[in-house]
């Protein structure tokens, strides 16, 4: 989804949902991070990356093999 609540006016790209351990977010979110050119963090069970991202982010992931479900248009 799309985000910019709390983020003083910024765009972030987050991605929730993805079970596993932290060695699994790291790696996504670096995969993601670079995918898109842009810097990222994972927190919370959360992987944010700034800018609007979206269907970037859902090509890989299905191209990875994770059913992505789009929310907030």
């Amino acid at each position: 989804m799309r985000d910019r609540k709390s983020r003083g006016g910024k765009t972030v790209t987050v991605i929730t949902g993805i079970s596993g351990n932290d060695a699994t977010f790291s790696t996504l979110a670096q995969q993601l991070k670079k995918l898109c050119g842009s810097g990222g963090t994972v927190k919370d069970g959360t992987i944010e990356i700034q800018g609007d991202h979206c269907d970037k982010v859902q090509a890989k992931l299905v191209e990875l093999g994770y059913k992505v479900k789009r929310v907030g248009g």
